[in-house]
Parts: structure tokens; sequence; C-alpha cells
């Protein structure tokens, strides 16, 4: 076994690098925040709720857009609470336009990605709380490239709202027109970000003008399982569901594949999902990669199922995205089914992610690592 060192959670605490973080945004603030920072500028406070209006309400992020609001005013009030965050880089789609995957550069140069996922009777959208990953999982492209820094609340904010305006233009042919689901699935820890993130969730899910208006029941949060960063989020007062990057049953693997757990062994860090399950009511989703011929034998499927038994959990099993260069790869699917069906014996909930987005580098991290190496989605040397 090899034994990966653990990367500092939080790049704030004292004595870590300093990153350089963007602008305010009203998206940093809540709607009361909002209304003492225009009066601040000499402006009426319900010029606040006009532009929150737009940006959430209406999904509108061009200020030019905002024809309501006094001309002499509109450019001051931009400069302060619409700065612009996200600089799309590319924007690639697949599955007959339901996947669309983006790479944006933020102000500072660091590149993040998220990405829309459309679906019959919904539209979710993988949204980024970090800027690379320092949980260094060696099977994750984003935990190969180290971490760079915490997005800000109005960063992970924004990318819900601009992916949920290209679903309400209608660019999602065979889905809903309207955002309805979030995951914190994208590249980093949101644990690791946890003031951050938490602050982004009430922003999703207060009603607009303060915010975008999903269900609580909507939003996921994952996590390698930074066991006092659980048992935080679960006084909290929110609804949202905890997604636990498992990825293997048994300590000495686990140690491997999710380096976190040198610290937090998979007792500790199953106790912690179940007290979240038991203060919220919510089912925790347990993630599990396939990985081959490395945690997908029969006897890890037994263990994981014996762990799980009569808890309130589901398995979603996840098909490796392979990332270019890696000696990881997905499970064959005869392994597969062994381990689902191995796991329903168990009395185990449990069913298979869908893959999508192959094609286009998929899986976190592989979009950012093409553009810093100059290639293309599928490897090929960009011009």
């Amino acid at each position: 076994m090899t034994s990966l060192p653990l990367i500092p959670v939080d790049p704030d605490a004292p004595g870590a690098r300093r990153a350089s973080m963007p602008p305010q945004h009203l998206a940093d603030l809540d709607l009361a925040g909002r209304k003492a920072l225009v009066t601040g500028l000499g402006e009426p406070a319900f010029r606040a709720r006009q532009i929150s209006t737009h940006y959430f309400g209406r999904l509108v992020r061009d200020p030019a857009q905002m024809t309501d609001l006094p001309a002499a005013s509109r450019a001051r009030l931009a400069d302060q609470l619409l700065p612009r965050l996200l600089n799309p880089v590319r924007e690639l789609a697949c599955d007959d336009g339901a996947t669309r995957k983006a790479l944006w550069r933020l102000h500072d140069g660091a590149l993040v990605e998220s990405v829309l996922m459309g679906y019959p009777d919904r539209v979710t959208v993988c949204i980024s709380s970090q800027a690379g990953c320092g949980m260094a999982c060696p099977f994750c492209a984003t935990g190969q490239a180290g971490l760079t820094r915490n997005l800000s609340t109005a960063e992970i904010v924004d990318q819900a709202v601009y992916l949920a305006g290209v679903a309400a233009s209608g660019a999602v042919v065979g889905s809903p027109a309207r955002l309805s689901h979030v995951v914190f699935m994208g590249m980093g820890e949101p644990l690791a970000n946890y003031n951050r993130v938490v602050a982004a969730i009430r922003r999703l899910v207060a009603p607009a003008p303060e915010g975008l208006g999903l269900s609580q029941r909507h939003i996921t949060v994952s996590t390698v399982g930074l066991v006092p960063a659980i048992h935080r989020l679960a006084s909290e007062d929110l609804s949202v569901t905890l997604a636990l990057s498992l990825h293997a049953p048994d300590d000495e693997l686990r140690d491997e594949l999710v380096p976190v757990n040198q610290r937090w062994k998979v007792s500790e860090v199953l106790d912690a999902a179940w007290a979240y399950a038991a203060r919220t009511g919510r089912r925790v989703s347990i993630e599990y990669a396939m990985i081959k011929d490395v945690n997908d034998q029969p006897w890890r499927a037994d263990l994981l199922g014996r762990l799980l038994a009569g808890k309130l959990a589901h398995v979603n099993l996840i098909p490796l995205n392979p990332t270019p260069g890696s000696r990881w790869d997905a499970s064959p699917k005869p392994v597969e089914r062994e381990f689902v069906r191995r796991l329903r014996d168990a009395g185990v909930s449990t069913t298979v992610r869908d893959t999508r987005g192959r094609e286009i580098d998929g899986a976190c991290g592989q979009l950012a690592a093409a553009e810093d190496m100059g290639t293309d989605p599928a490897g090929n040397l960009s011009a």
C-alpha cells in the first residue's frame, strides 16, 4: 500500500498560503447585506431587490440588460454587486446536448469546472467548491492536480445561476426549462470550504430575490469524510443529502484510495454519517467508484453490505471515468453486476450511476487538466 500525504484541508487556516480571492459579489451577501451596501453607495434600498431579482429571479447576469435601473446608477451598482467572476474557457456538449460541461477561468487564473445534466424530469448541475483539491485521492484528476484555493460563496453560486440560465433558455431539449437539483460533486472537497459552501447552500435555497429558490432536499453535498465537518453540517438545520465518497469498506485500501482515511477511519466516518441521517432524517448516499481489480472484489461487496445493512443509506456505484495516463480503470460490467447483486442480497439499496460525458472529459478535473496541458478533450494538442 502507498501512503499518500494528507494536504491541509483548510487553505484559510493560519499559516496556510494566502490565495487571491475575488471581489465581493451580491451572492456573497444576504438581502439585508445587499441593501446595506446599496444605501452606502447613496442609492435607495429597493435597488438591492431590483438587482437581486434580475440575478436570481430572471437569471440575468449582464448589467446592460437591467434596463429598469437608471443608467447613471447601473454601472456603479454593477461594479459593486456584479463583478465578473467566471470567464468561459470552453463549453462542451454531448449526449445530444443533454450534458454540458463548462470550464471557467477565475480572476486569478485558477480553473474550475461545472456540469449541467438534463433528464426528462429534472435538470441537475454539478458545481465546484474549490479550485483543485487537497484530498489527494490518486484515481481522481482533481486530486492529482492539488489544491489552488477555496472558491468564494459567489463563485460557487454563480456556476449554478449560469447553468440555470442555460436550462431556462430551452437549450437542453427534452428536459424541463428550470434547474431543480444541485450537487456539490465538482472540483474540491466541499466540507473543506465549509463556511462558504453552507452560505452558498443558503443562497441556493432562499426564495427569490434573496436566492435561487431551490428545495433543500434537492441539494447534495459530497465529502470524502471530514468527520468534524459532517457533525457540524448536521447541526445547520438543513435538509440536504449527504453523499459520502467511501470507495472502500476496509481501512487498508481506503487509506490508499482516500488518504484522509489515515485521519478518520471507516468506522468513524460511517458513525458520523449515521449521526447525520438520524439528525436530519435524510438517507445518506454512499459513493463507491468501481475500480478494476482494486476495490471490486466480491468479498469487499460482502463487507460493504454488512456495514450498511439496516442503515438509512443508498449505495451509488460509479463506473470509473479513467483519466489519461492513469493506471486506474473501470471495473468490467460482469464484475459490476455481481457487486450490485451482493449488496442487494444484503438488503442494501444500490444503483449504478448513469455514465455521462466520457467524450468531453466528464470526470472532474479532466477538462482543467487538458487546458493546463494544452490538449483538447480527445488528448490532442490545442491549436
